[in-house]
């Protein structure tokens, strides 16, 4: 397939190109700068421009491009622009795809768990209401906009994604250098539901459902979901440190804000990816310290 994808040089997408390559799609990459190949072609999500003609042929469209979440503090300005770089890009790339003659087959298009908001013990899964909060109106309108291609009868898929765990960014990331020096534990309360799933099985599941015969919300997220305690503590075992020192939730809040801290790190989402499995793919790590003795083992 010749499959087009934003947000390549992102923690998923940078991981997506050759795993897509290696499964013998053709790749190209929807990129700001001018192109600097044929493997390139531009697009300015804010500006509402995108080269058409260099679309031309496509199969199939990846789109994971957006502002980090938690990149920076939630003030209205930045909210603004998780919500716009989210909502902007993906109306204009699925107007485009519907466009086109031929319509690609398929558009996968990033979504995140987020729009289930705090689900406390229940188990969450595509058929589980819309939660409230910033987070999930903006993982409503984002999937919103991605009707366009829908409507145009592209098969489209909405990628709702949890904590995807790597030691190259996300989250994980930024608490390795604490557990190293093992001072890490769990935060807040440490009861919490964590919906995480490996950067292999992240990249796994997309090139799945890239043929796969399934449509509309499907959650990325290890059937196993783990506690934040649990969580830290196999951390704790993969790097062979001790995991015990908590951190209270008012650390987080202070250097965060309150609403980004708690969305990130409060909020407890049991989710289940029950049209994923229904969907025939098998997970390459379903228990979380196999996932992190992969990534961390010697």
């Amino acid at each position: 397939m010749d499959v087009v994808v934003t947000g390549s040089s992102g923690l998923i997408g940078s991981a997506l190109v050759p795993a897509l390559a290696a499964a013998g799609h053709r790749v190209r990459r929807l990129v700001r700068r001018p192109a600097a190949g044929d493997d390139e072609i531009r697009w300015d999500p804010e500006a509402g421009t995108i080269d058409v003609a260099a679309l031309s042929g496509v199969d199939a469209a990846v789109h994971l491009a957006g502002e980090g979440i938690g990149e920076r503090r939630w003030t209205e300005e930045q909210k603004r622009r998780v919500h716009d770089s989210r909502t902007q890009g993906t109306s204009l790339l699925a107007a485009t795809l519907a466009s086109l003659e031929p319509r690609p087959s398929v558009l996968l298009s990033g979504s995140a768990v987020g729009i289930y908001g705090d689900g406390g013990e229940s188990e969450l899964t595509e058929s589980s209401p819309r939660g409230s909060g910033f987070l999930a109106d903006v993982v409503a309108d984002w999937e919103a906009s991605a009707r366009p291609a829908a409507d145009a009868g592209i098969r489209t898929v909405l990628l709702r994604s949890g904590v995807v765990l790597s030691p190259r960014g996300g989250a994980m990331k930024k608490v390795l250098p604490l557990f190293k020096l093992g001072l890490g534990g769990p935060i807040g309360r440490g009861d919490q539901w964590l919906p995480w799933i490996s950067i292999e099985d992240e990249v796994a599941a997309i090139v799945h459902l890239l043929t796969a015969d399934v449509d509309g919300p499907v959650n990325l997220a290890s059937p196993k979901s783990v506690r934040y305690r649990e969580y830290a503590r196999a951390l704790g075992r993969a790097l062979h440190r001790p995991a015990f020192f908590p951190t209270p939730m008012l650390g987080p809040r202070l250097l965060l804000g309150r609403e980004l801290a708690d969305a990130l790190l409060g909020d407890s989402q049991r989710v289940v990816p029950a049209r994923l499995l229904e969907s025939g793919y098998e997970f390459r790590h379903r228990d979380i310290d196999d996932a992190l003795q992969s990534m961390l083992g010697p």
